[in-house]
């Protein structure tokens, strides 16, 4: 890599990262790394892990010694492209998308180290471990497809502006248990793949039976997992605010400490991490798949999102003396600012659903009557609509945010926080009016009072609109994107349409 090359990749990293400590991120009491510290923070450590996250918000990295990470820290180096052209189990795309293919041989990209990211594995003897971004080795610019560079060009804007973007992640998943056949099913929760090659998939044992939403009983059931997954997210700094039983069987729930949106995504992703990797060493497989079970509620990943002002921290949405003459009553203390954002993500949401409803099983929770949302629709503390507003006088004024509740825990945390951010300053830029009325209080959706659309119930239906010409995603995600990331999309539903499923074998082999 030349001197030249170099500078122009340092001066895109910088403007985004920067040199300065950032509390936020720093695992507690410890040194913030810098280009001039790091050799000594690391003086007792023999190796490094890195890692990047993929389109599917899949972490992909690997381990390096520490003289290697010295020696690539400040310029990056070079990781196989193939992460963005090849799906979640490896298989390269049907369709050659642009960052990594066989004309370009599969090259490189430019990796760069985030030192803000840096952590300590706690579960893995406290090894180092650090985020990269990645940046084209032509054009230096990042990655389209980065979804962490996604995410701060969405947030360049915002904070132009003189704001910043906070967030707060919520994630239910399933437990189930590698099944006990296995001759040492801890340390393997991979058990449960082999076991499914063999067995039908409601034969796999659930972590616990029944349905017990907030069980103070239920989770000593397995106390060690329990305690150890909310105990290593803070050590690994992507802390828990609240962990509870969910209802269904073998289902918790999530809410991650509240914070700034581009490193609430690095959390989001980090917090699945966590939860895989204590699963494994206790026998049990986490799973965020949006519908793993028939006739149950699915996995949400709920997105909550309010701007701050950089000056004095306050909140932009809330609206100090209340409209006398709201358009809306649920809106009477949401500024103009969060109106307009609000609209913004109401205007582009039927666009941009394979961000927040990326696989084939997406579409399976999102149907009417399983506390799922389903069309365009929003209300003053109203858990049945795509967007749930939180404001006075319902909530404290610093509290004024939108809780986005569209995506399932299958959606990749930097694509939705770029989505919902993007989407919500073009309502802010074009100055947007709500588009339906708020949904009644006991109306759900569907009902008379609910205008919104319907939204797509296919992932088929999905990138169709996200990748016509003219979409919202095109406007402010750009064709590059776009075209990369429905390419992908394409790709899971071929793989579904070429499926035959255990439904239409049992349905059809004696009868037809």
């Amino acid at each position: 890599m030349t001197s030249k090359s170099t500078t122009q990749i340092d001066m895109v990293f910088e403007s985004w990262f920067g040199n300065q400590p950032n509390m936020a991120s720093s695992p507690p009491e410890t040194e913030v790394p810098t280009l001039d510290n790091i050799a000594r923070i690391l003086q007792h450590d023999t190796r490094v892990k890195l890692a990047g996250v993929d389109v599917d918000g899949m972490l992909r990295g690997k381990l390096v010694s520490k003289k290697k990470f010295l020696s690539i820290v400040a310029d990056g180096f070079g990781f196989c492209s193939v992460i963005f052209g090849w799906d979640m189990h490896d298989r390269t795309y049907f369709k050659e998308l642009a960052i990594s293919n066989k004309e370009n041989g599969y090259r490189d990209l430019v990796a760069v180290p985030d030192l803000r990211s840096f952590r300590r594995i706690p579960w893995e003897n406290n090894i180092p471990f650090f985020l990269v971004s990645f940046f084209d080795p032509d054009t230096k610019q990042p990655v389209c497809a980065c979804p962490r560079g996604l995410l701060r060009t969405a947030l360049e804007s915002v904070e132009a502006a003189g704001y910043r973007a906070m967030a707060g992640a919520e994630y239910e998943f399933y437990h189930f248990r590698a099944p006990s056949s296995h001759p040492d099913p801890k340390q393997n929760a991979s058990a449960t793949a082999t076991f499914l090659k063999e067995n039908p998939v409601e034969a796999l044992p659930s972590l616990t039976e029944g349905m017990f939403g907030y069980s103070l009983t239920r989770p000593t059931h397995n106390q060690e997992y329990y305690y150890g997954v909310f105990d290593a997210c803070e050590q690994f700094n992507c802390e828990i605010e609240g962990w509870h039983t969910e209802s269904g069987p073998g289902v918790y729930e999530a809410a991650l400490q509240f914070g700034e949106a581009k490193e609430m995504a690095d959390k989001a992703g980090l917090f699945k991490y966590v939860v895989k990797s204590l699963g494994t060493k206790h026998g049990i497989t986490p799973t965020s798949m949006a519908k793993p079970r028939e006739g149950l509620p699915g996995n949400s990943g709920h997105m909550h999102i309010s701007l701050v002002s950089q000056e004095d921290g306050s909140n932009a949405f809330y609206r100090a003396t209340p409209d006398p003459s709201p358009p809306y009553p649920d809106v009477a203390h949401l500024s103009d600012l969060g109106r307009h954002f609000l609209a913004g993500i109401l205007d582009g949401l039927p666009d941009i659903m394979p961000v927040f409803a990326p696989t084939v099983n997406s579409y399976k929770r999102l149907v009417e009557n399983f506390w799922a949302p389903v069309t365009v629709s929003w209300g003053l503390e109203h858990r049945a609509a795509s967007i749930r507003v939180i404001a006075p006088p319902t909530a404290s004024p610093k509290a004024t945010r939108l809780e986005v509740r569209v995506p399932g825990a299958d959606a990749n945390p930097h694509f939705v926080l770029a989505a919902v951010v993007a989407l919500g300053w073009r309502g802010v830029a074009q100055k947007l009016a709500l588009p339906v009325p708020p949904l009644s209080k006991g109306d759900e959706m569907g009902g008379a009072s609910d205008r919104g659309v319907r939204l797509a119930k296919s992932l088929r239906e999905a990138v169709g609109a996200f990748m016509r010409e003219g979409s919202v995603a095109r406007e402010v995600f750009g064709d590059a994107f776009v075209e990369h990331f429905g390419g992908t999309r394409e790709h899971e539903c071929r793989l579904w349409e070429e499926a035959v499923t255990d439904w239409e074998v049992r349905r059809y082999i004696e009868t037809v």
